[in-house]
């Protein structure tokens, strides 16, 4: 396993952990500050809770990654995939709805770096 690999997948894991916790912990608290976006009644809490579960998930999983070689490879598939699928969500709503705030530009970006990275560090493992 390599350093390279190790380092990412446990950054990309830092750099969740608190954007899934501002979703799900007390998201009618923490996404109208962040966001500047209202969270009311049941289900959409239900749905920002689910979100930090699905991220949550991915974190375990990335940090299994960095610490057993048989899972790095797939970790950082996992990686590439869903920073890719997250990044090119937000260029379909750049197109079509225009330029978010800076919170969530900020997200993208990172988005496409971490995916980017994925791809070097996974290119390198042919």
């Amino acid at each position: 396993m390599k350093l390279s690999d190790r380092l990412l997948l446990i950054l990309a894991s830092l750099g969740l952990i608190p954007i899934a916790l501002s979703y799900g912990v007390v998201p009618t608290k923490s996404l109208p500050f962040l966001l500047d976006l209202p969270v009311e009644g049941q289900s959409q809490i239900h749905v920002f809770r689910a979100v930090m579960g699905l991220y949550l998930a991915n974190v375990v999983f990335w940090l299994a990654g960095s610490t057993k070689p048989s899972l790095t490879v797939p970790a950082l598939w996992s990686l590439l995939i869903f920073m890719a699928g997250l990044a090119s969500g937000r260029v379909v709503s750049l197109i079509f709805d225009g330029i978010p705030g800076p919170v969530l530009i900020f997200y993208f970006c990172a988005e496409v770096l971490f995916a980017v990275l994925a791809f070097i560090n996974l290119s390198k493992h042919r």
